[in-house]
């Protein structure tokens, strides 16, 4: 596959108006199998590490995200240095790689294939099925002797934290979270990671609808943890009572900054 290929690939899977180039180095690398030049927006693929196209591609849109990320940030703040910070894989850059993964697939550039392979398709139902949604109903039956655990310290006089630090050796952020998710009605087939994430949630409508998801398929973690974070955001901007409180504790906190500042200039022309 051509340079120009690659790259016509990538502006199918979504348009960008900033130019870049695409270079296949011709190399093998042990570190890495692509990098981004934010400063030059130069996609590089080390093509002798991949074994198809459509590896190729993957490692493509990987770097082609980096310089969406990059553009976007640009956007914002044309000052912005992005020679490091759009290089970092944050949950924002991932969750914006598996929408052009998605997009790729659906248009026939890339497919991730494990269903084509028998046996790893048998060893997927094996791991969702005897590992993660047994795993996930492990845990929660583990809250629930952490919360009958909390009540016996209680009654016993025993501070529960110092049980939990000392004698159970457990962190004490990893048992607030088995609690949660014992808490809640959820799914154990998403897996205990992502049943947390749906334990974060607040609204029971809002829980479901993240669960639905995670049951689905097809999304990564970091694409729903960003579709989260987008709707409370949106959600937040949308309420004028929250927006008003805001603005009222932002301008409480800046008359009680001048008002101390005024005594201290009072009292200073006081003293001349």
């Amino acid at each position: 596959m051509t340079n120009e290929r690659i790259k016509e690939i990538l502006l199918e899977i979504q348009p960008c108006d900033i130019e870049f180039s695409v270079i296949q180095t011709g190399k093998e690398s042990k570190r890495v199998n692509g990098f981004y030049k934010p400063d030059t927006h130069e996609i590089f693929i080390h093509n002798l590490n991949l074994k198809s196209d459509n590896m190729l591609v993957y490692t493509a849109i990987h770097e082609y995200t980096h310089h969406l990320v990059t553009v976007e940030k640009l956007a914002q703040n044309p000052a912005a240095n992005c020679a490091g910070g759009c290089k970092v894989h944050t949950q924002e850059f991932w969750a914006k790689f598996g929408d052009l993964l998605a997009v790729a697939e659906q248009k026939g550039f890339y497919s991730i294939g494990w269903e084509e392979n028998a046996e790893l398709k048998a060893l997927t139902e094996d791991i969702k099925v005897n590992y993660l949604e047994k795993n996930g109903e492990l845990m929660k039956e583990f809250g629930k002797k952490l919360a009958r655990a909390f009540d016996l310290c209680k009654e016993a006089d025993v501070r529960y934290e110092d049980y939990i630090d000392r004698v159970l050796c457990l962190p004490r952020n990893a048992a607030k979270d088995i609690r949660k998710v014992s808490a809640c009605d959820i799914n154990p087939a998403i897996g205990f990671e992502n049943m947390k994430v749906v334990a974060s949630v607040k609204k029971k409508d809002d829980r479901a609808e993240v669960e639905k998801d995670f049951l689905d398929g097809g999304k990564s973690p970091s694409t729903i943890r960003q579709m989260m974070k987008q709707k409370s955001a949106s959600a937040r901007e949308q309420d004028p009572k929250t927006k008003l409180e805001k603005e009222k504790s932002r301008l409480e906190k800046t008359i009680a900054q001048l008002t101390q500042r005024l005594e201290y200039v009072e009292e200073s022309l006081a003293n001349l």
